[in-house]
């Protein structure tokens, strides 16, 4: 695998820019010679991604661009952006644009295991997936998707709770957060390896994941740990108290817990490993130093 796509002047159009994945992901294409067009409602051109539906509407967004990344995800909709049209029908339509301009080579963002479940946020993502797939199938596209296993960020939700989680002395958790298994991996990881793969030839799917599989709860304690606290008590919620649970995180917005991360949660988020080392050519921040990678994120901003 090597580095081939290198143009003098390389402009990439990145959807999501200023998400969790899309800054540190921007951080690494500027610093790679990149220059980094946002696409997002706080870019200088604001950019209502939910209406942004068919292959016209992208037309204006990819004058001089040489590539695309779509880095846009939500776990769920809503009444202004459902994920139909977030997920599946607007980079569809930024597929099929690129198509048309010539711009070969494209980046979707996906995630791991949303082959497994029918969520509206796996279902949508598939399609959009399958699209891109289809069109670098038939030689239109030089298409790339990636799909990570849980990402660990200052700035991310689900970070976020882990931590909060990770404080308390005993805790109470969903069966699957006790069994299933996650490979998290650090975000500044996975924008390395994504700026690596955008800048390589190769296209299909690639599937991302850190370096250990673990639980949830194993996560959560190994952040204890890494705190310099002792074990915390850890007993089992009622599986009716997790699907209610799972539903008072429907109503608020900004909740990494909800009714789709309760069906993710119930499936193993795992992969091999080996990608990851790969991309990054070198290894990946381990579990064990999750905490200090997340309180240096957290002390640059």
């Amino acid at each position: 695998m090597t580095d081939t796509f290198a143009p003098p002047v390389r402009i990439v159009l990145l959807c999501g820019a200023h998400g969790f994945i899309g800054q540190a992901l921007a951080q690494r294409l500027e610093g790679s010679g990149w220059h980094v067009r946002a696409a997002s409602r706080r870019s200088e051109r604001p950019l209502d991604y939910a209406r942004m539906r068919t292959a016209d509407d992208w037309l204006p967004h990819l004058q001089e661009v040489h590539a695309v990344v779509n880095a846009v995800g939500h776990l769920r909709g809503g009444a202004q952006a459902p994920l139909e049209r977030i997920h599946a029908e607007a980079p569809m339509a930024l597929f099929d644009a690129c198509a048309r301009l010539g711009i070969r080579r494209v980046m979707q963002l996906s995630a791991l295991g949303v082959d497994g479940n029918d969520t509206a946020y796996a279902r949508t993502k598939r399609a959009a997936d399958r699209h891109l797939q289809a069109l670098t199938a038939a030689g239109q596209l030089d298409g790339v998707i990636v799909r990570p296993s849980i990402v660990i960020g200052a700035d991310g939700a689900s970070t976020q709770l882990f931590m909060r989680l990770s404080l308390l002395p005993m805790l109470a958790l969903p069966h699957p957060m006790l069994r299933r298994h996650i490979q998290p991996l650090a975000v500044d990881d996975l924008a390395d390896a994504m700026r690596r793969l955008l800048e390589s030839s190769h296209t299909g799917l690639v599937e991302l994941g850190g370096p250990e599989r673990l639980s949830m709860a194993g996560l959560i304690a190994s952040l204890r740990q890494q705190r310099g606290l002792g074990p915390a008590r850890v007993g089992t919620l009622p599986d009716w108290l997790s699907r209610a649970s799972a539903r008072l995180g429907d109503a608020v917005p900004v909740s990494p817990w909800c009714s789709a991360s309760l069906v993710l949660a119930s499936h193993d988020n795992c992969c091999d490993p080996a990608p990851l080392r790969t991309w990054l050519r070198r290894e990946p921040v381990a579990i064990e130093e999750l905490l200090r990678h997340i309180e240096a994120d957290a002390a640059v901003e």
